[in-house]
């Protein structure tokens, strides 16, 4: 099998990914940005991205149904991978940043397309967020960067089937395990306020620099130790588990026969079968 996807990303769900994105890089990066005015005098309005970004997201699955995407098979494929990863996400819960729940992620990406992997990233960590209590105004930036793990997984270039492929899933399962908190931490740290470490918190107005080299130092000495066994536990199930995992997804594609349009035509009855009856025009004098 070629490194083609099965379920390739149309437009309506480019364009609502891309709207997606841009929202979620404004909801991530504000701080650095806006003047110290501006932080202090509308900071608190950040939860109201919770309801524009759920918005968002409903879109783009919203595409990718208008678009014929996401058909019976494809939604059923869609259910086993979040349940799946939700199910990983209950047993460690992110204990010691341990996450197996991307393992899963990455596999669905990469077999199955970027568009697919997004929203199969955004609703494995709302299963796990279900199953798990951990339902808040983080919920929506943790779909967004789950989503965008499953997205990048579905765009990789490496050759399917190869040996390359198992170590440059396992090379992104390690840089996006470290990137996920890297970029989770923003979405809470400008509102730590007295509560961050000295030289480390977000100060208003500051210069981009400034800021910067604060959060550096934050994620370096309160993120960093939880990160590390994140990237290192997906990316060692990419290794001795991946091959296998790709090969089941592969093979459900195959059978499902994603792409293949569905026709149908009259049913036809052969003369003289029995149990069956002729139109009386064709039934033998």
């Amino acid at each position: 099998m070629t490194g083609r996807r099965v379920i390739p990303l149309r437009w309506p769900a480019v364009v609502a990914v891309a709207a997606v994105g841009v929202v979620g890089v404004v909801a991530f990066t504000w701080p650095f940005f806006v003047t110290g005015d501006f932080a202090r005098d509308h900071g608190n309005d950040a939860p109201w991205l919770f309801a524009v970004l759920l918005g968002l997201l409903a879109v783009v699955c919203l595409a990718e149904v208008t678009a014929g995407r996401l058909d019976a098979k494809t939604i059923a494929v869609l259910g086993v991978a979040a349940a799946a990863g939700g199910g990983l996400r209950l047993l460690s819960a992110g204990t010691a940043g341990l996450e197996p729940m991307f393992f899963v992620v990455i596999v669905a990406g990469r077999v199955l397309g970027p568009g697919v992997g997004f929203v199969s990233g955004a609703l494995a960590v709302t299963t796990g967020a279900l199953l798990t209590g951990g339902v808040g105004p983080w919920l929506p930036f943790q779909m967004i960067c789950a989503g965008g793990i499953g997205l990048g997984a579905g765009v990789l270039p490496a050759r399917a089937g190869g040996r390359a492929e198992r170590w440059v899933l396992a090379a992104y399962a390690l840089v996006t395990g470290l990137g996920f908190g890297l970029v989770m931490n923003l979405w809470f740290w400008p509102f730590l306020g007295a509560n961050s470490p000295s030289g480390m918190g977000f100060v208003p107005g500051a210069p981009l620099s400034e800021n910067l080299a604060h959060y550096g130092l934050f994620y370096l000495a309160t993120s960093l130790g939880w990160d590390l066994p994140r990237g290192v536990l997906n990316a060692v199930l990419v290794v001795v588990a991946g091959p296998a995992l790709l090969r089941v997804f592969r093979r459900g594609a195959r059978r499902a026969a994603f792409g293949v349009p569905v026709v149908f035509q009259p049913a036809t009855v052969a003369e003289g079968r029995p149990g069956t009856s002729l139109p009386d025009a064709e039934r033998p004098r």
